[in-house]
């Protein structure tokens, strides 16, 4: 019977097989750089991407953060001349108010009474004076009690002088408030005026 040597053949497939094994690990390694490279490309223009829209955000936020702050220095310049134009209305409301006053004090102002001094703190008007005596001074309370313009007289200081140099005095008194009629712009002497000439 013949003998068959198989070492050959053997060593043949132990080779062959080697040879796949090598090209195998030597293809699933550049499979997986190629893949590696591919998500590390994509991840890269993802993170580019992102950064693009993040620097976008920013100069969203710097433009807006500027357009605030003029809305804001917008707001203060209008709070100020809002305030402003409060003013100058109070002035031009204010201004027939004087007129009337002084017209009334002239009025309610009795003869030997002299003022030396008058102060006006919000609707309260603080009258300092020199009178021939007392009863001129209570005929001044009187006539300011009786006014359309004055009310509340309010004796607080009266001294008498020495050999008949007349009565120092302060009194205060109160500011009517206008009439619907006459805050609209009619002050008193040109309500007069108008019905006298009807």
């Amino acid at each position: 019977m013949p003998s068959i040597n198989l070492l050959p053949w053997r060593a043949e497939l132990r080779q062959r097989r080697q040879k796949e094994f090598v090209v195998g690990l030597v293809g699933a390694l550049a499979l997986g750089l190629v893949i590696a490279l591919l998500a590390h490309f994509s991840v890269s223009t993802m993170i580019d991407a992102q950064q693009r829209r993040n620097d976008l955000l920013k100069s969203e936020i710097v433009a807006l953060d500027k357009q605030i702050e003029e809305i804001v220095a917008l707001e203060e310049q209008k709070g100020r001349m809002i305030a402003r134009m409060q003013v100058i209305d109070r002035l031009q409301k204010s201004r027939p108010e004087v007129v009337r006053l002084f017209d009334e004090i002239v009025r309610t102002l009795p003869e030997g009474v002299y003022l030396t001094a008058v102060k006006q703190s919000a609707r309260r008007i603080e009258f300092d004076g020199v009178a021939q005596s007392s009863t001129r001074v209570s005929a001044f309370m009187r006539n300011m009690d009786a006014s359309d313009v004055l009310s509340n007289p309010d004796l607080k200081v009266i001294e008498t002088g020495a050999s008949g140099a007349g009565s120092k005095f302060t009194l205060f008194g109160q500011l009517r408030a206008p009439a619907p009629d006459e805050a609209e712009g009619q002050t008193g002497p040109q309500k007069r005026v108008r019905e006298a000439s009807r």
